[in-house]
């Protein structure tokens, strides 16, 4: 997730002009067995859509084919409400998002971030208890681990994984604050943050292995600060590379899209093109 850039001025040009998709539209047709059966699933952190709301988040993942969401803090509900997604949602609201998930063709919530994971043992079991009744197998945060964590990821086996801004939480310090705890603690690799902190994806990941539990997949224009979002496969980040990467470690977890470049109108035209990317390089590696 990323809340300053360049890129971020060019995602408001034009928001209040473009359509959105209807509620009633039909889910999209994939064939992600391939995905299924290596275990490396694809989902969509619901941040590449904050201009719309959850239940409009909804649909639109529904359209693309991605059965699985990452929910992130702040967004609304839905339109005409003013309840947003939190950890504190009533539970009046986690069985009006149940029922949507259900309506859209059965959509599961598997993650959620970034957001702050207590550090005392009351609050973090909160967390966590919310998280299970959600239905979320990943924690996506940038609290540092401590031993209260460790126990409720193995109690409740759900991952927590260290997000990295471009100047947060770099490999090695992730690796650093991972040591001695459980393996669900680890990173959440947001590989388009790490090329805009000049570091090489595949040699990340190389270097992460044993410590991968989430990804915010992408792929970018170039390495650099100023690097903006791009149709996987014709970047500069190497995808393909990643992907077979993944592989080799035995990677079995989620790859949130998260498409940070550009307004409603280039996501749709763009979105699509992602998800056929991961699902013919699935297929491949699946051979």
């Amino acid at each position: 997730m990323r809340f300053t850039s360049s890129a971020w001025a060019a995602t408001a040009l034009l928001a209040a002009t473009l359509p959105c998709l209807a509620a009633d539209a039909p889910a999209g047709k994939r064939d992600d067995s391939a995905s299924e059966k290596l275990g490396m699933k694809l989902s969509l952190q619901c941040w590449t859509f904050n201009r719309l709301s959850f239940f409009e988040t909804v649909d639109r993942a529904a359209a693309l084919g991605v059965k699985y969401l990452e929910m992130y803090p702040g967004q609304k509900l839905k339109p005409g409400s003013d309840v947003k997604i939190n950890h504190d949602m009533s539970d009046e609201t986690i069985a009006e998002i149940q029922k949507k998930l259900a309506d859209a063709g059965g959509l599961k919530v598997i993650a959620y971030g970034v957001d702050g994971v207590p550090t005392d043992e009351a609050g973090a079991r909160k967390d966590f208890e919310w998280a299970k009744k959600m239905g979320i197998t990943v924690l996506v945060t940038e609290t540092t681990p401590n031993d209260i964590h460790d126990k409720l990821c193995t109690e409740y086996g759900i991952r927590m994984a260290l997000h990295n801004h471009p100047q947060s939480w770099p490999p090695d310090k992730v690796l650093e604050a991972c040591k001695g705890h459980t393996k669900l603690i680890g990173a959440c690799c947001d590989v388009g943050h790490w090329m805009r902190a000049k570091f090489i994806p595949v040699e990340q990941l190389k270097k992460m292995e044993g410590r991968v539990e989430h990804l915010h997949f992408k792929d970018l224009n170039e390495v650099g600060s100023d690097a903006h979002d791009v149709e996987w496969g014709t970047g500069k980040g190497d995808l393909k590379a990643q992907l077979e990467e993944l592989k080799r470690q035995n990677y079995k977890g989620f790859l949130s899209i998260e498409y940070e470049y550009g307004d409603l109108k280039h996501l749709d035209a763009n979105l699509p093109k992602c998800v056929e990317f991961f699902d013919r390089t699935m297929s491949e590696l699946a051979k």
